[in-house]
């Protein structure tokens, strides 16, 4: 029965991926130059984040241990990390503490879908939010051709799923801190965006020089390790083994397993006490 579903909830998230890809395509041609602009601040600031890292990388000849394409390849990495998370969780997906503290999230409940189902493409806009996922990849990729890595099939799967992991390290983070947002709705409304903040901010930088107690905090509590500098060491070769390959991917399942968990409980808590306010702040018509 579970292997006759998967087919058709794969052409159902199909589906609703090519919904809301033709709603975002609607809104930027409604407004192309809202749009346009709205996504080329996004693609400023983004590359302003990552523009001191590789300054003092091009003034020092790199970081610690790691060389200017290296750092430039971690900063591609970071990017590119934050670009899917654009693209594919916008409108307040990644910041669902709003969703959750607006009392927003019966919008959701009351479809005829999986919460889960949801909240993988509810926050799907191809063409308005891709500059970020471009800019990412082409510093990637520029990178790559400095360091002239060999790219096999091997590679390229280890670093798509490196990829998966660490976005899902991010949302999961986001979703984890977020399940506050049941009980305090007021209070915890933006505590998303703050988690958002810290990891983004945090994963730009090389942490080899870091004491291992403050590098432990960093890959556990505060995972931003997780999100560029851990799996780019192995990319690089910088760290090799078994161990090496899977650590990034099995954090990436613990996160979402632990995310999954503290917000079913907070769930179990909503259906119990429903809503303590509504705004429609943000709400995307």
């Amino acid at each position: 029965m579970e292997a006759e579903r998967a087919p058709g909830m794969l052409r159902r998230l199909v589906r609703l991926w090519r919904l809301y890809a033709t709603l975002d395509l609607i809104w930027l041609a409604r407004d192309a130059r809202q749009a346009l602009l709205w996504s080329l601040s996004d693609m400023v600031t983004s590359a302003a984040g990552v523009a001191a890292t590789l300054l003092i990388a091009e003034r020092f000849a790199g970081i610690g241990p790691w060389s200017r394409p290296q750092v430039m390849f971690l900063m591609g990495y970071a990017l590119t990390v934050e670009g899917i998370l654009v693209m594919f969780f916008s409108n307040n997906i990644l910041h669902i503490s709003r969703r959750v503290g607006r009392g927003q999230l019966d919008h959701i409940l009351t479809q005829p879908q999986p919460i889960w189902a949801a909240f993988l493409t509810e926050g799907f806009c191809p063409f308005t939010g891709s500059a970020v996922l471009a800019a990412g990849l082409a510093l990637l990729g520029w990178a790559t051709v400095r360091l002239g890595l060999a790219v096999s099939p091997s590679w390229a799967a280890a670093a798509a799923l490196n990829l998966a992991a660490s976005t899902a390290v991010a949302l999961s983070f986001s979703f984890l801190w977020a399940s506050l947002a049941f009980w305090a709705p007021r209070a915890a409304e933006e505590i998303s965006s703050s988690a958002v903040d810290i990891i983004v901010q945090l994963k730009r930088f090389p942490l080899d020089g870091l004491g291992p107690l403050l590098r432990l905090g960093l890959l556990t509590c505060l995972p931003a390790g997780l999100t560029a500098w851990l799996p780019c060491r192995y990319l690089l070769g910088q760290a090799r083994g078994v161990w090496a390959a899977a650590v990034t991917p099995l954090a990436g399942l613990l996160f979402v397993a632990l995310a999954a968990w503290a917000f079913r409980k907070g769930l179990e808590h909503y259906g119990r006490t429903g809503s303590q306010r509504y705004s429609s702040f943000g709400h995307r018509r």
